[in-house]
């Protein structure tokens, strides 16, 4: 299943990509709409040469700031979701370690959270920071990847940024189900899905190898209705809603019986 030829291919297009985007990016760097504009660009195409095809249902809000919180299956999220929404990523701060993808997650401004409680202050800081300067955020409110068969309970923890305010009232938080559902059109079932999912102590670079050597893949993308946080009791009653719709769309996509309804990303 896995062609070593292709994985060659598509990992010498990768940087030849990234490279010839380099230049540009550093260019509008303090650009803010230009260069996230470019950063989804690149993502798009990045999908293309990596073979994941995107279906989207549901609507994005076009409201600015937003808190995106979506499940988490793989790294290979960040392209997904990095193709649709103009967006910083909040990630755990070992990722700043990890060879590649770090430069990767520089380049596109990620913020790096610790899970230490003494450090919660410091990390709401640069988050909010980010939300009243009008950028939007991805968070992964799991705190973890999974095997894509299931969505681990949100912390609530991660939804610290939902108190921002934004001309007076909470920024808007908008739930987003991601599910790998579909391999050379074939439906993944729970044999394929860890070709794809990256979890436990599974290792980076044999996955990626693995990922660039298959077929052409489906991600499935569901953007629920948006809240706030003052809709809710309490920051943990936000997460258990926000919870229940990403699971649930995990689960209808997961079952193969999803309405029709579909839009497609924007052409790279």
């Amino acid at each position: 299943m896995v062609s070593h030829l292709s994985a060659l291919i598509r990992l010498t297009l990768f940087l030849t990509w990234t490279l010839l985007c380099l230049g540009p990016y550093l260019a509008v760097f303090s650009l803010g709409k230009l260069r996230a504009a470019l950063v989804c660009i690149y993502w798009r195409v990045v999908c293309r040469i990596t073979g994941i095809n995107l279906a989207v249902f549901g609507k994005m809000t076009q409201e600015r700031p937003v808190l995106f919180v979506a499940n988490h299956v793989s790294y290979l999220d960040i392209l997904v979701l990095g193709s649709l929404i103009e967006a910083i990523f909040v990630a755990k701060s070992e990722v700043a370690g990890w060879p590649g993808i770090n430069i990767l997650a520089w380049l596109g401004r990620t913020v790096f959270v610790e899970r230490r409680p003494r450090l919660a202050i410091s990390q709401t800081t640069k988050m909010t920071k980010h939300l009243e300067g009008g950028e939007s955020l991805i968070v992964f409110s799991e705190g973890t990847s999974t095997d894509g068969q299931r969505v681990l309970p949100f912390k609530s923890a991660l939804f610290v940024a939902a108190e921002t305010l934004i001309d007076g009232q909470p920024v808007l938080v908008q739930p987003v189900s991601v599910t790998y559902t579909r391999l050379n059109g074939m439906p993944m079932g729970r044999a394929w899905r860890p070709l794809y999912a990256w979890y436990g102590d599974m290792t980076l670079v044999p996955h990626l190898w693995k990922v660039l050597g298959l077929g052409q893949a489906l991600v499935e993308i569901e953007f629920h209705p948006p809240v706030r946080l003052s809709d809710y009791a309490s920051r943990k009653a936000l997460a258990q809603h926000c919870h229940r719709v990403v699971k649930h769309g995990v689960s209808l996509a997961l079952s193969g019986r999803r309405p029709e309804t579909v839009s497609t990303p924007p052409p790279s």
